[in-house]
């Protein structure tokens, strides 16, 4: 199969999902490999040195997609590339389908089979921990005298106190900003929905993090004293309500600071509205929010060499096995698949759009193999179902 690296063209977006090392891995399997011009410059990767990985150089977006039976990149599929999506071609790429319902229709209209990364990482992505720890330090930036913050420095000074930082969800995001804040000095408190995951903090941290059960409640009793809030919440599509209010922020002093790592419209953020690197912030209320939406782009070169290392072992099955067989050895690449020739098979993406769906095993044929399992990828449902 011919393997092609797109460059991203998304603003503020300098990662690539492979860097010259997974070329290796694919060229010495028998694959050939395209790689845009420019595809890997902004993380550290000239084409030289994918071109000594055994990699073909083409200067244009239109010769990978003309070319390549399965093409990849960062983030989403863009308004000048539709265009040049072909029939039966293979995508792997950051959709983000439920929340971008043009995109869905080009890549349906196309009868393009679309996989979504976000979806398919067995043990969490990469771009979450990257997300968390320079988040953490993007608040931190936020909360300088100079950038529009109060000017508290995260763990004091001698007469002065630390700052009280309050971070919302416990997963891989909240969990890596966490271990940033902790190093530098900050009194943190964690608050999830998930006694059992606050339990492991406690243990980890040997009690010098506080935990909190997350509710709407204790965040405004906490509000008054926090210095810095770090949503990490994976929120669900569609719900109305708001874990943090635009009344709720008058609780906060002046100069406090909000990051928004989660980066949702509609989310647990009533005040978000995404951002980007070169005008990151935001005043409301008094409070600065910092509301970006790649951050892991801030540090390219780190967040590709970890996410490349953990997309290759897709890049391999699909090239080496197919779509199908890719598809019952992996359960989480499996339930990534989020269009195929013309159907939709991701299930957020139906009940949020309306939009009728088919589960991948079936659409693909396999659903009477023995398939690895995989949970699904978020907790939204849908019974709106293609009957072929």
């Amino acid at each position: 199969m011919i393997f092609g690296l797109l460059k991203d063209i998304k603003n503020g977006e300098y990662r690539t999902i492979a860097t010259p090392t997974e070329i290796l891995t694919i060229v010495g399997a028998g694959h050939t490999a395209l790689v845009q011009s420019g595809a890997g410059e902004k993380a550290g990767f000239e084409d030289e040195a994918y071109a000594a990985a055994g990699a073909r150089i083409v200067s244009s977006a239109e010769e990978i997609f003309g070319q390549c039976d399965l093409v990849t990149k960062v983030k989403e599929i863009e308004p000048p590339e539709y265009d040049l999506l072909r029939e039966g071609q293979i995508i792997l790429t950051c959709i983000h389908p439920a929340a971008h319902p043009e995109e869905v229709q080009v890549l349906l209209d196309k009868k393009v089979i679309a996989f979504t990364a976000e979806d398919s990482h067995r043990y969490g992505s990469p771009n979450c921990e990257a997300a968390g720890k320079q988040g953490a330090l993007a608040g931190l930036n936020a909360m300088l005298t100079v950038n529009g913050g109060k000017g508290k420095f995260v763990s004091g000074l001698a007469g002065a106190p630390g700052m009280n930082v309050v971070i919302l969800g416990a997963g891989i995001v909240g969990k890596a900003a966490l271990s940033v804040l902790h190093a530098l000095g900050a009194k943190v408190t964690v608050m999830d929905i998930s006694l059992g995951v606050l339990r492991e903090v406690e243990a980890q941290y040997h009690n010098s993090v506080d935990t909190m059960y997350c509710t709407k409640e204790n965040i405004r009793k906490l509000l008054p004293n926090t210095d810095m809030i770090l949503n990490c919440v994976k929120w669900p599509k569609g719900n109305p309500e708001f874990l943090v209010d635009r009344e709720m922020l008058k609780l906060m002093e002046k100069g406090s600071v909000l990051v928004d790592i989660s980066n949702d419209p509609g989310g647990a953020i009533e005040s978000f509205h995404e951002t980007t690197h070169e005008d990151p912030t935001y005043v409301e209320n008094g409070v600065v929010h910092y509301c970006v939406s790649n951050i892991p782009g801030a540090i390219a070169g780190s967040t590709t060499v970890a996410y490349a290392a953990a997309m290759l072992p897709h890049f391999m099955k699909l090239l080496n096995d197919g779509v199908e067989e890719a598809c019952v050895k992996d359960g989480f690449l499996r339930r990534s698949l989020t269009v195929y020739k013309g159907y939709l098979t991701h299930e957020e993406t139906s009940a949020l759009q309306g939009r009728p769906w088919i589960r991948p095993e079936d659409i693909l044929g396999i659903a009477d193999r023995d398939l690895d399992p995989a949970p699904p990828a978020t907790v939204t449902r849908s019974d709106n179902f293609i009957v072929l």
